[in-house]
């Protein structure tokens, strides 16, 4: 399939499945997945690092008008799509020139799981940072950042285990 296409079709299947399924979704009253944020994961580096920048923020705005949770979303997966090169040097010590032959179902489990782990809490605690808005509630934005952290982490690598083809 060609990468653009595959692109479009994850974009629109994320924020479906986001919209529909998880957001409807509330274990225990607070934790809910949020699994759109793999587009981020998965959006190849050799792209043009504003393309990624703009469809992550089409991506949290749909998921924002829909959930009527007003641009958090859409700041959420911005922040942890335009500091993504950063945990990418960080994490697997790549440098520019390896950008374009980099992927991650090719790098070592230890290194991605961190990645991974790193920009799903960084992103749920903007989420909830900003949806409480204060300090009043710290521990339940703590709490929430954990729980739906883990909920999506356990959703992401068992559906990334079950979908990716392994040759």
């Amino acid at each position: 399939m060609n990468k653009t296409l595959y692109l479009i079709v994850l974009f629109f299947f994320l924020i479906g499945l986001q919209v529909f399924v998880l957001n409807n979704i509330l274990l225990f009253g607070f934790i809910n997945p949020y699994l759109y944020i793999a587009f981020v994961f998965f959006f190849p580096l050799k792209e043009n690092r504003y393309n990624l920048l703009f469809t992550s923020f089409l991506m949290g705005i749909a998921v924002d008008f829909f959930a009527d949770t007003g641009g958090v979303h859409a700041f959420a997966t911005v922040f942890i799509a335009y500091f993504r090169l950063f945990f990418i040097k960080v994490f697997f010590n790549k440098l520019e020139a390896d950008y374009p032959f980099f992927k991650l179902k090719e790098e070592p489990f230890g290194k991605v799981f961190n990645y991974i782990i790193t920009l799903t809490i960084l992103h749920h605690f903007l989420l909830f940072a900003f949806s409480n808005f204060s300090f009043n509630n710290f521990s339940n934005v703590i709490l929430n950042t954990l729980y739906s952290a883990i909920f999506t982490l356990v959703l992401f690598f068992s559906g990334s285990y079950i979908f990716t083809k392994d040759y």
